[in-house]
């Protein structure tokens, strides 16, 4: 009988690796892996995948794949129009960026 081994389908340093990095490198690309922002940016896309499941995905039995992107490209609009955020004074994600985004713009101007 023949046993199966079970294989990472990504090695987890297969993104720091200078085989990965040399041609992002080459082509400009700003690389964040200073070791400061890394676990605080893992942190915000904990928080909104979890959000995403518990508010939209575990509530839903989608039928296929084409129902699920549906779906989801509504909730993303919820998520950032009308869903208010404690982070964010109870305003919601797309107020807190325009008001910056003016904040810059006039400061540009």
């Amino acid at each position: 009988m023949r046993t199966k081994t079970l294989r990472r389908p990504v090695d987890p340093g297969q993104f720091t690796s200078e085989e990965w990095l040399s041609p992002l490198k080459a082509a400009g690309v700003a690389i964040s892996m200073d070791g400061k922002g890394r676990w605080i940016d893992n942190v915000f896309i904990e928080r909104l995948w979890r959000s995403v499941k518990y508010e939209e995905i575990y509530l839903r039995g989608y039928a296929n794949g084409h129902e699920a992107q549906r779906s989801l490209l509504k909730y993303f609009v919820f998520y950032n129009t009308r869903r208010l955020h404690e982070t964010h004074d109870y305003t919601t994600p797309d107020e807190v960026y325009f008001s910056g985004l003016a904040k810059t713009t006039s400061v540009a101007a």
